[in-house]
């Protein structure tokens, strides 16, 4: 293995944390991760990766063809028919080579300027696609973010995506990385290229390819089993694990990949967010293109994890994450951190690591979002819409509760074999840690979830048969072909490091609520002691304060809570219930008028403020705004502590444009304060200064539901 320190070449924007060697401990521990990721089945076979190169050939071959019969058809004289080419790049985990058996391959095709996206690559590529026999499963979205074909070739699935450049005849030696390519580009041609240049930079950015690929496809895994791995439901894609992986190793640049995974965990553990993970200094351009800069673009400054691509136009690629999915990702972090801790005092193994988190046992209560639709067509359309939509439902419990309620998407959708045409989602739900549950209020999401199926029925393209409903379900109702074989398990998982976890913490919140108890109780005797003597008018004043010291202690000390790895609902389940049925349901006649009705049982409805707090828009705050003006963003800084693996992300300031650091950074030390998710609605913007001003604190408790159902 090369030694960065030998050959003087230094990676990312920071000096590494440390640039020594593996221990024969190391090398023991990466021959077990390899042998593990292996017998997992993470590596395909020689059969399967000789047929992927067959199926790259071949479709190469179907677009030298196809710009060969639009230029024809278009008139182009003989020189420039002869010439008329087309290339073929591949991006994503396939170029990193991470990839697994039966994964698809994300290409690009890059064509001339007189082969259009919306007539040429979805009319006349797309029809012949459509007439070969060895292409199935055609599925076109021309109106996608990044516009793609997907199908399948010979069995292999394959996502397109297209370029199309201002140039008369694409060289078969066209690079790429080279950022003239974007001159005059449109927006979605500059977004397609971005995929491969972006995937081409990190391997250029990474000490060691090997140790990365071996690195980054243990964390693919991870994530998966742990769930967190989906960029749609508000966590981490692929290429956001794999930039992450990356300035690990820079970080690291000699160390293996059992090493870099231990790291990986002790670094991110002690980030702080939102202080944005760069694997280079972020370049300007000269083409204007907007790059990620939240001294510029008030949006960015609302990212709460950002994690940078280093090709130009730098962007953030992990705009979707919110509060609830960063803090579940920076708990599986803490996980993963101390896990490894063990496994170097050999308490725990590789198999530990990647449990499967157990979602189903993890919450009390769900909200489980049910949708159906006429055909199978219809239902791929309508899954894709509302997949797409249910972080906004996350976004707006969030906000509409200013963050008491805390939201679990699951990353995988759930088909009942018994129903086709029907899939669903599921949410775990569970009140803020460390709030007291006690309060004489309910809470209420009803209009929250209205609002949020109103949204999902706007679909441009919804038609008669497209059916979503959101139900709010205890654990024991769960249904059970969300369970492997349909059999839901005769009791919870046990022996796990997550199970012996949660047990450790109702000892510790039963043992923390019986010393809180019981200071609580002295602090009255001695205050009771201290007043029992002097005038009528000293003991009244007395009794006032006690009074007054009690209601204090009732709304702001925080009450420890038992939680099972997120079990911290209140133990009553009698107080109240998060209502998901549609507020027309009780209120209104399916029109705009109101109507007397009597709620049905369970449903709680609130005549006085609360529920007109939550979903009536308020004005911003003055600190809101000032914070909006006056935001500095951050850079994080990895400082070498003594001789520990110490890791301090330091905030940075924003320089005046322009300027750079020593190492090439256009930032400097300072300080960044957290943001949160910001509303959809202006209007709606309330900071939390002011929401510890709203009395009484909201009671959290659950009953199940009746269903709510809606086109």
């Amino acid at each position: 293995m090369a030694n960065v320190q030998q050959n003087g070449k230094r990676y990312g924007i920071t000096e590494p944390i440390s640039l020594g060697g593996p221990t024969e401990l190391d090398v023991v521990k990466t021959r077990e991760l390899e042998k593990y990721l292996q017998d997992v089945g993470l590596y395909e076979g020689e059969e399967e990766a000789v047929r992927r190169e067959e199926v790259l050939g071949r479709l190469d071959q179907i677009v030298k063809t196809w710009i060969k019969t639009i230029s024809r058809a278009k008139g182009l004289n003989d020189q420039l028919l002869h010439e008329a080419n087309a290339e073929i790049f591949t991006f994503g985990s396939y170029r990193l080579g991470v990839h697994g058996p039966g994964a698809d391959i994300d290409t690009l095709c890059v064509g001339p300027r007189h082969a259009t996206r919306e007539g040429d690559f979805f009319g006349e590529l797309q029809r012949m696609l459509s007439e070969m026999p060895e292409v199935t499963e055609l599925h076109p979205v021309p109106d996608a973010h990044v516009p793609l074909m997907g199908f399948k070739l010979n069995g292999i699935s394959i996502d397109l995506l297209y370029a199309q450049l201002p140039l008369w005849v694409i060289p078969k030696d066209l690079d790429i990385s080279q950022d003239s390519i974007l001159q005059n580009a449109d927006e979605q041609t500059v977004r397609s290229l971005n995929g491969c240049r972006v995937t081409d930079q990190i391997l250029r950015l990474v000490p060691n390819i090997e140790n990365f690929r071996t690195t980054l496809r243990c964390m693919r895994f991870w994530a998966k089993r742990r769930g967190v791995y989906s960029n749609v439901s508000g966590f981490l894609g692929g290429i956001n694990w794999a930039l992450l992986v990356a300035r690990i190793c820079q970080l690291y640049p000699n160390a293996l990949p059992s090493m870099l995974a231990s790291r990986f965990f002790r670094v991110y553990t002690q980030w702080r967010w939102p202080n944005p993970v760069l694997l280079c200094s972020m370049d300007e351009g000269s083409l204007g293109l907007q790059v990620w800069d939240p001294r510029r673009n008030p949006k960015d400054r609302l990212h709460m994890m950002p994690i940078i691509t280093p090709a130009y136009p730098c962007m953030n690629s992990s705009y979707n994450v919110s509060a609830s999915t960063l803090r579940i990702m920076t708990g599986e972090f803490q996980r993963g951190k101390d896990i490894c801790e063990a496994m170097e005092a050999n308490k725990a193994d590789w198999d530990t690591l990647f449990e499967p988190f157990a979602f189903f046992e993890a919450y009390k209560d769900y909200l489980q979002i049910d949708i159906s639709a006429a055909n199978v067509d219809d239902l791929r359309k309508w899954k894709g819409w509302v997949e797409s939509r249910l972080r906004q439902l996350t976004l707006k419990i969030e906000r509409h509760t200013y963050d008491m309620l805390q939201c679990h998407p699951h990353t995988h959708d759930y088909q009942d074999a018994s129903r086709p045409l029907h899939c669903s989602y599921f949410m775990g739900l569970q009140r803020k840690q460390g709030v007291p549950a006690a309060g004489g209020e309910q809470f209420d999401i009803r209009r929250t979830v209205d609002e949020f199926k109103h949204t999902v029925n706007g679909y441009m393209l919804w038609i008669p048969g497209m059916e979503i409903s959101v139900n709010h379900i205890k654990r024991r109702s769960i249904p059970s072909f969300v369970f492997p074989g349909g059999v839901r398990p005769s009791h919870t998982s046990k022996g796990t490091w997550d199970s012996k976890r949660r047990s450790e913490n109702r000892i510790s919140s039963t043992a923390t609520e019986a010393t809180t108890a019981t200071t609580n109780e002295a602090s009255s005797e001695s205050k009771a002691g201290s007043h029992s003597s002097g005038d009528g008018r000293k003991r009244k004043r007395g009794d006032d304060e006690t009074i007054t010291d009690q209601l204090r202690n009732s709304k702001h000390v925080g009450v420890s809570v038992p939680v099972e790895n997120g079990e911290g609902l209140s133990p009553d389940p009698s107080g109240g219930s998060i209502c998901s049925s549609p507020l027309k349901d009780c209120c209104t006649n399916g029109k705009s008028d109101l109507v007397t009705k009597v709620p049905p049982e369970n449903v709680v409805l609130f005549s006085k403020d609360p529920i007109e707090k939550i979903a009536t828009p308020q004005p911003p705050s003055q600190e809101t705004e000032e914070l909006e003006d006056s935001f500095d963003f951050g850079n994080q800084v990895i400082e070498q502590i003594s001789n520990k693996d110490t890791i301090s992300a330091a905030s940075a300031t924003i320089p005046p444009l322009g300027a750079t650091t020593s190492n090439g950074s256009p930032f400097s030390n300072g300080e960044v304060e957290e943001l949160e998710v910001v509303p959809m609605r202006q209007p709606e913007v309330t900071h939390r200064a002011s929401v510890q001003q709203r009395k009484p604190i909201i009671k959290f408790s659950f009953t199940s539901l009746g269903k709510t159902n809606s086109k």
